[in-house]
């Protein structure tokens, strides 16, 4: 998550109500970008009212004139592949535009997921970014911002060529997607990455969408109307943060004589240790501690070390830092997912002891610095010292039982506010299709996004003017589950995701053997690209390929005994394990208990049963947030989680 600064920033970044002496150009409209091929292409811009506007393109020459909104458009004739190319745009001055390409364009968007780029420890990322020169593959990067209305132009440095230079913090998601595409259709990709980490669907929907849903009609409608703006709800946030700071108690940390936990001499002899990284709460170090907590860990540096630059990787922390070296503030962030990198000083760096204090402020739910290990180090120059081990730790506030965190959010978590900023701009810009990767944040209402998601689709398409192909990814395995079978959020919303395969043109890529139970964002980026990229030659190419893994198509049930059919097959069904064992499954009776199924593959079909269960009425299959699932076609791509019960989810009336 970006800083709440980096937001106010962005807040009043609008092109509206601007008169233009000279042609300009929206961000999109730029040097190396990619045409959308075989459609005809919108170029638009802004200049003086009545100012006469052409563009040349392809030997071709396109007239207009400048409404009085300050607004013009054209449409150029629609063209095969190819390139590079240049447009020349002419008003009262002139535009030239450079290493145009024509070819397929695609969005990718959604939260972290989406977002995480290459250099955040994808697998085998420092090879994949010295691969990554691809000319024919165009990178646009759309930066974070919040708007209360639909805006007239992202926040963008523009259209770059695919290049080790240019990919290391693109989204990683989107670049393996683009670079397997790219190999199988051979004609140039243009990926234009809007996303931001932790946010929900609905502030990813438009106005029209989000009044179907009592819960976020009159806030948008309120930002609509001008009734709030995105600036109204920054400083309710920050009121209501302040509010609740002072009234959870006094922070220990910060003494009556003005010196902090932090301060260099401290004596911590008798504070606690902690092995970093880890989860205060998972490791049972602190059960169900919401509240503060100060971390400290103290480093010896050589002469030849603190001559270098020095960086703080601290992984993730859970939910806000702010993190001191020798006793003075270097960097804070807000927000779980995020990887904090801080730059140290040169003039606190000492020869000998050095000390590193973090203060973490757990909101709810788990908290502490964790992640994986290889995230927490000390870069110094080129080499790395480690951070990971034992911390000594004190806590300071413990909020369990202090009021609850400001109900009061941030604008981009607020309905409209993200499509608003960072996906109106883009409308009428030529795309092939878009890749999704989202959920995460709105698993506690799963039964909702059922609905929620499909109208964000339909509203995205319907500003766009056509169908186009919308595939997105279902959550990945994440978390730890409980011995019996149970209810759980994560595996309702997969469900609700499901949802969306109803309308036409899309296709769901599963994510759900190729996560980390301990990592929110998994580093196999690349079968996750790899799996969108074969369900857009299937939905997008109509190419004959199999792009999905089975999916459930009836239960037969013989005595105790529950026999499974599927759709999807491929080259046929598998199921992976030595001895073979079905996993992954789960069959209730009547009274909709649910128990662990036994169960063994037999031809095209997997049999089940459990001797407590002499009726079987439905089945559950990796229904969890880490199921242990073993069905695959011969292709490898997993069986979509299922259930055949229809009864009431932990979510539905949230």
């Amino acid at each position: 998550m970006k800083r709440i600064s980096i937001v106010l920033a962005l807040l009043f970044t609008v092109l509206s109500n601007t008169v233009f002496a000279t042609v300009k150009l929206p961000k999109l409209v730029g040097d190396n970008m990619v045409l959308q091929r075989e459609i005809k292409i919108p170029i638009w811009g802004w200049a003086d009212v009545g100012e006469k506007v052409s563009v040349n393109f392809l030997g071709s020459k396109y007239q207009t004139k400048t409404g009085k909104d300050g607004k013009w458009k054209l449409e150029l004739k629609a063209v095969p592949a190819g390139g590079p190319y240049e447009m020349i745009i002419q008003g009262k001055n002139t535009i030239s535009l450079r290493n145009i390409l024509i070819g397929d364009v695609w969005i990718a968007s959604g939260q972290s997921n989406m977002e995480w780029p290459l250099i955040a420890n994808v697998n085998n990322y420092k090879k994949e970014i010295a691969d990554a020169n691809y000319p024919n593959i165009r990178l646009f990067m759309v930066e974070k911002a919040v708007a209360s209305h639909p805006k007239e132009d992202v926040v963008s440095n523009g259209w770059v060529e695919c290049s080790t230079e240019t990919i290391p913090n693109f989204s990683a998601v989107a670049y393996f997607f683009g670079r397997d595409l790219q190999k199988e259709i051979k004609v140039p990709i243009g990926l234009i990455s809007s996303n931001w980490g932790g946010t929900p669907a609905e502030s990813w929907t438009d106005l029209e969408s989000i009044k179907h849903f009592p819960r976020y009609r009159v806030e948008a409608e309120n930002l609509s109307t001008n009734k709030t703006d995105v600036a109204d709800i920054l400083s309710a946030y920050k009121n209501d943060l302040a509010i609740w700071s002072k009234n959870s108690g006094k922070d220990r940390g910060y003494q009556e004589d003005g010196k902090t936990w932090a301060d260099f001499d401290l004596d911590v002899s008798n504070w606690s240790s902690m092995s970093l990284p880890g989860n205060w709460e998972q490791e049972n170090i602190l059960p169900n501690y919401d509240g503060i907590v100060w971390f400290r860990k103290e480093i010896n540096l050589t002469n030849n070390e603190v001559s270098k630059s020095i960086t703080l990787h601290l992984s993730k922390i859970d939910d806000e830092d702010i993190t001191y070296f020798n006793g003075i503030k270097i960097g804070e962030t807000i927000g779980h997912e995020a990887l904090r990198t801080y730059v140290v000083p040169k003039n606190l760096l000492k020869a000998g002891r050095n000390v590193i204090t973090i203060r973490v402020n757990d909101t709810g739910g788990g908290g502490g610095i964790y992640g994986n290990a290889e995230d927490l180090f000390m870069e110094i120059g080129s080499a790395q010292k480690t951070l990971v081990g034992n911390w000594n730790y004190k806590t300071a506030v413990d909020a369990t039982n202090m009021p609850k965190y400001p109900l009061s959010r941030e604008p981009q978590y607020v309905p409209t506010t993200l499509y608003n900023a960072m996906i109106a701009p883009l409308i009428p810009y030529g795309i092939k299709g878009a890749i999704w990767y989202q959920g995460e944040s709105n698993a506690d209402r799963s039964f909702e996004y059922g609905t929620l998601f499909p109208d964000m689709i339909r509203g995205w398409r319907a500003k766009w003017g056509y169908d186009f192909p919308f595939l997105f990814v279902q959550l990945a395995n994440f978390m730890h589950d409980k011995p019996t079978p149970s209810d759980y959020e994560w595996a309702e919303l997969r469900e609700a995701q499901t949802k969306a395969l109803q309308l036409p043109n899309t296709a769901m890529a599963l994510a759900i053997d190729i996560g980390n139970p301990d990592d929110i964002h998994p580093k196999n980026k690349q079968d996750v690209g790899k799996r969108l990229a074969l369900s857009a030659l299937k939905v997008a190419y109509n190419k004959e390929v199999v792009f999905s893994g089975p999916q459930f198509k009836s239960l037969e049930i013989k005595g105790n005994e529950i026999i499974i059919s599927f759709t999807n097959l491929g080259s046929g069904l598998e199921l992976r394990d030595a001895y073979g064992y079905a996993k992954g499954f789960a069959i209730a009776g009547t009274d909709q208990k649910y128990v662990w199924a036994k169960g063994y593959q037999k031809d095209n079909t997997i049999v089940l049963y459990n001797d407590e269960i002499q009726s079987p009425v439905s089945v559950r299959y990796d229904w969890s947030n880490n199921p242990d699932g073993n069905i695959y076609n011969k292709e490898g791509l997993p069986l979509l989680p299922f259930r055949t019960d229809n009864f009431k989810g932990i979510t539905e009336n949230k």
